[in-house]
């Protein structure tokens, strides 16, 4: 199995309501982004990371996967600027070195958050991934990724530095639920579904873990609306005390 194979099979809370993320940035890490879907409305950057840690301009989405994220992302939050970074090409796995150089990347275009809707169960990768996830902390850009399972320790998501994210199918697409992992590390609960389609039965959409990351970063988006930079533990007290 390739690194990063895809395997992931409130009403707003409290004053969110009256917000849309307007001036913050947000780096969406997936298979790029089709700028011209409605659902997105265009991205203020774009770039393509190589297996090889390589950056190149193509930034297009040809598995549809990163744009439909995006989508989710932008919903919640209408006015974020997105930043697209595209480390998924042909298909949904690219490499550790990859991810690390797509994390810097965010860092370096002056992104307030990294959405990664993606993980690696391969925990070879992890003091890499760790001493990135610092940089990003210390950067004040947090990380929003999967929160770890009983069966999966995915990272980054295991990593205390990082946003987590549960799936919660029971919960509302405007809402957000704050969780315990482990009956302790505090974390976040969110839909599985994205944006809808006309016409399209939720059940034959896309969906999963990937989109309650997405749904949770737009609410990151929100609670940092006028405030800009904040470090991980401050915007995890920002999001628990809205959390329904």
């Amino acid at each position: 199995m390739g690194f990063f194979d895809w395997q992931f099979d409130d009403l707003l809370q409290g004053s969110l309501s009256s917000r849309t993320g307007r001036g913050i940035r947000v780096a969406i890490i997936d298979s790029g982004v089709h700028a011209a879907h409605p659902h997105v409305g265009g991205v203020a950057e774009g770039l393509q990371i190589t297996v090889d840690g390589d950056i190149g301009p193509d930034f297009t989405d040809r598995l549809g996967h990163g744009t439909a994220v995006t989508a989710a992302v932008k919903q919640q939050a209408p006015h974020t600027e997105i930043i697209a970074i595209k480390v998924f090409d042909r298909g949904l796995s690219t490499s550790a070195r990859a991810l690390v150089r797509a994390i810097e990347a965010a860092i370096d275009r002056d992104a307030h958050l990294v959405n990664l809707s993606l993980g690696t169960t391969r925990q070879e990768h992890r003091p890499m991934l760790e001493r990135v996830v610092r940089t990003a902390s210390a950067a004040c850009v947090p990380i929003i990724a999967a929160a770890p399972t009983a069966r999966e320790i995915w990272l980054p998501g295991a990593l205390p530095e990082v946003i987590a994210v549960a799936l919660d199918w029971a919960c509302p697409r405007d809402r957000y639920r704050a969780v315990l992992l482990d009956g302790s590390r505090r974390a976040f609960a969110a839909s599985g579904y994205p944006r809808e389609i006309p016409g399209v039965s939720p059940e034959r959409n896309l969906k999963g873990l990937s989109f309650a990351v997405a749904n949770m970063t737009g609410f990151a988006a929100l609670a940092l609306e006028g405030l800009g930079r904040v470090e991980p533990g401050k915007l995890l007290e920002l999001l628990s005390e809205r959390a329904a």
